[in-house]
């Protein structure tokens, strides 16, 4: 796969929560005010974030961890409610990512999104930060039976912006991207800027490349598209 990071990739499809968009303050701030209206000390604000890319689900057993929560329990209920309210309010894209898409966009390169975060918020989110008809592919959690680490969401991307999966770059922030798109037959990055638990390490999640931060994640990006030649 190393091919494609010198000039051969025809699509970048990226992970939503924590490598696309920074959902962070709008999912820890619902699940505060579920916490204080149950009577509990909110999570800090980095512990919160370290578990976003874990969803509603990883959200939940952080701040409620002598609770069973299944995804219809009263507190699941709750918090997908409170945070569907406010659910980008102060969210918006990592900074410098909405220049490399412009860039991505004016070259001819499709991109694309897909999470394992429900339609009925993924949409919004897209919708909000007028992403949504710009993006090629959009894919959520619930589009197919199955969600990441398997592989059938991005296989299923690739086939809606009409490029081979193996000319495809993933880019995510937690080991279930890349299992995914190694599973898929993509080349993937792996970022270190995104929500990761401080017992987490992206290095050892095997990537093509990894991106520490933005600016290295666009340099990269940018070489596999041909846009610095």
């Amino acid at each position: 796969m190393s091919e494609l990071f010198e000039g051969r990739a025809r699509a970048i499809l990226f992970d939503l929560d924590g490598t696309l968009v920074d959902t962070a303050p709008d999912m820890v701030s619902a699940l505060q005010e579920l916490q204080r209206s149950n009577g509990i000390e909110p999570v800090p604000y980095a512990q919160g974030r370290s578990q976003v890319s874990n969803g509603a689900m990883g959200l939940l057993r952080l701040a409620f961890p002598d609770e069973s929560i299944t995804p219809d329990s009263a507190l699941m209920c709750d918090f997908i409610a409170r945070y569907k309210a406010q659910v980008c309010d102060k969210s918006g894209l990592f900074a410098g990512l909405d220049e490399l898409l412009t860039s991505l966009e004016e070259c001819g390169t499709p991109w694309g999104v897909v999470t394992n975060k429900p339609g009925h918020l993924t949409n919004p989110i897209m919708d909000a930060l007028g992403l949504a008809s710009r993006s090629a592919t959009t894919v959520s959690g619930d589009t197919l039976p199955t969600r990441k680490p398997d592989p059938a969401t991005l296989l299923h991307a690739s086939e809606e912006v009409g490029i081979a999966a193996t000319e495809c770059i993933y880019v995510g922030d937690a080991q279930r991207d890349i299992e995914a798109g190694k599973n898929a037959g993509m080349a993937t990055i792996a970022v270190g800027y995104g929500y990761i638990a401080a017992d987490d390490s992206p290095l050892a999640w095997d990537a093509d490349r990894f991106a520490p931060d933005v600016p290295e994640l666009v340099n990269i990006v940018r070489k596999a598209v041909k846009l610095d030649v």
